[in-house]
């Protein structure tokens, strides 16, 4: 497959359109040495199925704490964060490790990627830990890659790969076990602009044609312009 090419995923349907996550009255704030540090105040919003979404702000706005609640990768101190049509306030830490697990894909700008392990085993980890036969696993981590112009890298170990070649290494393994949500951190930070262009295009792609939802936290307003909606985070308040 050409670069570019969207990739592997089921399709959706175009009727389904209905809010995938709702955030309601969300706030979140830290105890530092026994002085409270509020992050994030009564953030409301919805992202519906297929839609993408910008979270846009200043450095310290609050944008890189509300993905980590949306990735259920850490908990609210107030309001109600409903994902699939569960109440993910309610649920104990096995569940949400299960629903983080089948529900959601993360893209970080720093990678995160296993430095002994060759892309194709780093692309295959969500389904080692999904319980994914070995055959399978393969031949959807093979595709993966194939799709994001890396089907000649299959044994390459990050540190023999470009940042462009890591990121898109990211990306598929984000994509291994088709999420309905996809975050993404500053995805194109750290790249060149053919580079972006390409991992903005599979993000788009996977919303178009699978209905994922895709919430990407940039600075850069040329990503922004791609999304279908902007949501301005201001001293933690979302606009």
């Amino acid at each position: 497959m050409a670069v570019g090419t969207p990739l592997p995923g089921a399709a959706r349907s175009p009727d389904d359109t209905s809010p995938l996550l709702r955030v309601e009255g969300m706030t979140r704030h830290f105890m530092v040495s026994g002085t409270r540090i509020d992050v994030l105040h009564d953030c409301t919003f919805q992202v519906a199925r297929g839609e993408v979404v910008a979270i846009v702000g200043q450095s310290g706005s609050g944008k890189s704490t509300l993905l980590n609640l949306l990735g259920l990768l850490d908990r609210p101190s107030g309001g109600t964060y409903v994902f699939d049509d569960v109440d993910t306030t309610r649920l104990g830490e096995g569940r949400r490790s299960r629903l983080r697990g089948e529900g959601i894909g993360f893209v970080f700008q720093q990678f995160h990627l296993l430095e002994r392990r060759s892309a194709l085993a780093n692309v295959g980890v969500p389904m080692v830990l999904g319980g994914v036969p070995v055959l399978r696993r393969r031949t959807r981590a093979r595709e993966l890659l194939e799709s994001v112009g890396l089907g000649h890298r299959l044994s390459s170990q990050p540190h023999q790969l470009s940042g462009g070649e890591q990121q898109r290494v990211a990306l598929a393994r984000a994509l291994s076990r088709e999420p309905a949500l996809i975050l993404a951190d500053e995805p194109t930070g750290a790249l060149d602009a053919a580079s972006s262009r390409m991992i903005m295009d599979q993000l788009l792609a996977q919303a178009e044609l699978r209905g994922a939802a895709v919430v990407v936290v940039t600075h850069d307003p040329k990503v922004a312009e791609r999304a279908g909606r902007v949501v301005e985070l201001v001293e933690g308040r979302t606009r």
